[in-house]
């Protein structure tokens, strides 16, 4: 893999971790601030939250796998 993709892959990591952390904060405000009377929301929080960690966990494999070939 070419150090311009490795880079491509290392952006997608941030961008995704990134993404995981604004939904957790909002999933942590839900929690803090609106429990119990916006129960209603934490179902779809949940998923959203756990949807952008999948994305950034397959975006760091597939970083950690072209550093490890490229080494």
């Amino acid at each position: 893999m070419s150090p311009e993709e490795i880079r491509k892959l290392e952006k997608e990591v941030k961008k995704t971790k990134r993404l995981a952390s604004e939904q957790a904060m909002e999933l942590h405000d839900l929690i803090e601030d609106k429990l119990p009377d916006g129960y209603k929301e934490l179902m779809g929080i949940a998923e959203a939250t756990y949807q952008a960690c999948l994305a950034w966990d397959e975006a760091n494999q597939k970083l950690t796998a072209a550093l490890a070939e490229a080494a």
